[in-house]
């Protein structure tokens, strides 16, 4: 029997001092960041592709053997393993800004609903019903739109003015 568990929401006592990070994890961190911007380069895809070549060349030097083969499984894979940690831990610390930066927003926008602040912390099922009741929110909307009255911007009134009197306007630059 499966129990699901909901995660414990986050401690947002203001009292409490933020922890610092060590200079492990700093140094992690400006690694990781220069990493991700520097294999995310035109240069490091020649550099990879100049490598690949390199071996490829070299194939019939050394007869195609075992050894030569495993040079690259195993210069790939160790690539790739170490790869994954880094971009994993960049990715996070983007989504983290992100999902801050959009915490705030609606924190500090009127009438929006505060209830959404750290929906990242819900889990599958919890999300998909509040997904579910912003669709219909959405479903709804869509039968009331009258562009001409509540977009407030002239070309959507102007063209929808246009559409009901089947005319077209010029448009001046």
């Amino acid at each position: 029997m499966e129990t699901k568990r909901k995660k414990k929401p986050r401690d947002t006592n203001k009292d409490e001092p933020l922890e610092a990070p060590n200079r492990a994890a700093l140094s992690f961190n400006h690694f990781a960041n220069w990493t991700a911007r520097a294999t995310g380069r035109p240069a490091a895809f020649i550099l990879a592709l100049a490598v690949v070549l390199a071996w490829a060349i070299t194939g019939p030097l050394f007869n195609f053997s075992d050894t030569w083969q495993l040079v690259i499984n195993t210069g790939t894979t160790i690539v790739t393993f170490l790869m994954v940690f880094l971009i994993q831990s960049t990715q996070n610390r983007d989504t983290a800004a992100v999902q801050l930066k959009l915490d705030e927003l609606i924190r500090a926008t009127q009438g929006a609903h505060n209830t959404l602040l750290d929906l990242e912390q819900l889990d599958e099922a919890e999300l998909d019903r509040i997904r579910k009741l912003y669709a219909q929110l959405a479903d709804k909307a869509k039968t009331g739109i009258h562009p001409e009255i509540e977009t407030g911007v002239p070309e959507v009134e102007s063209l929808t003015t246009e559409e009901k009197s089947g005319t077209k306007a010029t448009r001046v630059k």
